[in-house]
């Protein structure tokens, strides 16, 4: 069963179980929605692997017509082509270290954070995108099972910590939020990109106004991207790619975390 405040998914009984018939439901629900945003919120209701659902979202973005759809395809094409995220660090290589500003403002180090066990270290886009509000949430739903493995759950994302507080609220408070100031740590990592002049205008005319969230007019976002690392800095798992509508399965972040050290 699941306990008090807990938001957890169950495993699945069989094809005729009620969590299955309700997941056909959801997923039948969310072909139905004539908006997006109450297809964002069918999506975030399904019980199915976290690039399904985010998959279900970008189709449902081309289906409603929205100019996103397309800037988004022109976006990661010229992140591949850029090969944009090479040089990021991989699997076997110390994660390099950080000190960031937490809600509070202290700063907060990876040293910081591996002194206590296992860290599951998430670049984010910001409070206001919907593909990383899915996958957070994602994430903060087995705050459980991370706990009992002693790991620790973090979010890095340009967005001034003001702006963060939706995040905590929509995950629930179960995850750690750090400031990436200018994006800077990001940058050491080549884990940036610039949205280009289209993709500007049309978050602007959305309400997304990156300069008011990060303090500044350079219009840089991360690419999305998930590392685990273990007590002793070395990373287990990563998971990059320049599609950043596509992200990191919690079955990998979990077989990572519950994995011995290299």
């Amino acid at each position: 069963m699941r306990e008090p405040g807990s938001f957890t998914m169950e495993p699945e009984v069989g094809a005729d179980s009620p969590r299955s018939v309700l997941r056909t439901f959801r997923i039948i629900a969310v072909s139905q929605s004539q908006t997006l945003a109450a297809a964002f919120a069918d999506i975030c209701m399904m019980d199915a692997p976290l690039n399904v659902r985010l998959t279900a979202y970008t189709n449902k973005l081309r289906e409603l017509n929205f100019p996103f759809a397309e800037a988004y395809d022109d976006l990661v094409a010229r992140l591949y082509a850029g090969e944009v995220g090479r040089d990021a660090p991989s699997v076997g290589e110390r994660m390099p270290a950080f000190v960031l500003p937490s809600r509070s403002g202290a700063l907060v180090s990876l040293d910081d954070l591996t002194s206590r066990g296992t860290v599951v270290l998430s670049f984010n886009r910001g409070h206001w995108c919907p593909f990383c509000k899915i996958e957070l949430r994602t994430l903060a739903g087995y705050h459980r099972e991370l706990a009992r493995a002693a790991a620790t759950a973090v979010s890095i994302m340009p967005d001034r910590q003001t702006f963060a507080a939706e995040i905590r609220g929509w995950t629930h408070n179960s995850l750690m939020i750090l400031t990436d100031i200018d994006n800077g740590y990001a940058l050491s990592l080549g884990l940036v990109m610039w949205v280009g002049e289209n993709l500007k205008e049309l978050m602007k005319g959305r309400g997304y106004h990156l300069d008011t969230y990060h303090g500044n007019d350079g219009w840089f976002l991360p690419v999305p991207a998930t590392f685990v690392v273990g007590k002793d800095s070395y990373i287990r798992a990563r998971f990059v790619d320049p599609d950043f509508r596509k992200r990191m399965e919690i079955d990998e972040i979990l077989a990572a975390v519950n994995a011995n050290p290299p």
